[in-house]
């Protein structure tokens, strides 16, 4: 195949992805080969919006945050996404893509606010958009804001990426025996209660027919592959 399968995707990045090694904080050899990735699948036509995680960024002042009223942890989280996202917007921008950053939170002087239209826009330009601070609301993870983010910029999958290649039946790091899924049905990941996305953003996923491909960010080309339709990771599915 020399077409890509979709046209429009929605790359789930964690904010864990950008660590590396490092005990938090962004590694800039790992942030560069994610770009690499990024731009490859960029340069097939592929129109790319990113919803990236900050638990790069809290993980540092988690011990801090412990007791925290939930409504003001959750916003510290979201203002740890926009620096992930303004992080990924230069690597970005260094590597010759066109990257804009978009905030459901408010805060124009360091970044556009979230507006669909413009966004649609962007990325029928080419351009990368970043979305950061996930929904905007306290009790909601970044994993749901792709899900929201996905359907309503009309991204045809969404693309979780992980550290790990794919959805198994147990952690693979704990259990040698267990065995990665090809693929899954929205119905068998609940009933099965596996650890695609939280159970917010599945339901999501489900309803609006929005399939998930989870697959690992630090296999080479592996984007890629998952956007010429080949198989890597699972594949979760009407």
């Amino acid at each position: 195949m020399t077409t890509p399968a979709y046209t429009r995707i929605l790359l789930k990045l964690s904010g864990e992805a950008l660590m590396g090694d490092d005990p938090y904080g962004i590694n800039r050899a790992v942030i560069e080969r994610i770009v690499g990735q990024v731009k490859e699948v960029a340069e097939l036509g592929v129109q790319v919006g990113v919803v990236i995680g900050g638990g790069n960024i809290f993980r540092g002042v988690s011990q801090g945050a412990a007791g925290m009223d939930r409504a003001t942890a959750d916003y510290m989280g979201m203002l740890a996404t926009v620096i992930n996202a303004l992080a990924l917007q230069d690597a970005m921008n260094r590597a010759g893509l066109v990257a804009r950053v978009q905030s459901a939170l408010n805060i124009e002087p360091v970044c556009e606010p979230y507006i669909r239209g413009k966004a649609i826009r962007y990325l029928e330009e080419g351009k990368i958009v970043i979305f950061a601070a996930g929904t905007g609301n306290p009790f909601f993870t970044t994993d749901t804001a792709a899900a929201l983010r996905g359907r309503e910029v009309e991204a045809q999958i969404v693309l979780k990426a992980t550290k790990v290649d794919g959805v198994y039946t147990a952690d693979p790091m704990k259990d040698p025996s267990a065995t990665r899924y090809d693929k899954l049905t929205f119905d068998e990941a609940f009933v099965k209660n596996l650890k695609v996305m939280d159970a917010t953003a599945l339901a999501l996923c489900r309803d609006q027919r929005l399939p998930i491909n989870v697959f690992s960010i630090f296999k080479e080309g592996a984007l890629r592959r998952v956007v010429m339709g080949e198989p890597e990771g699972t594949l979760v599915h009407s």
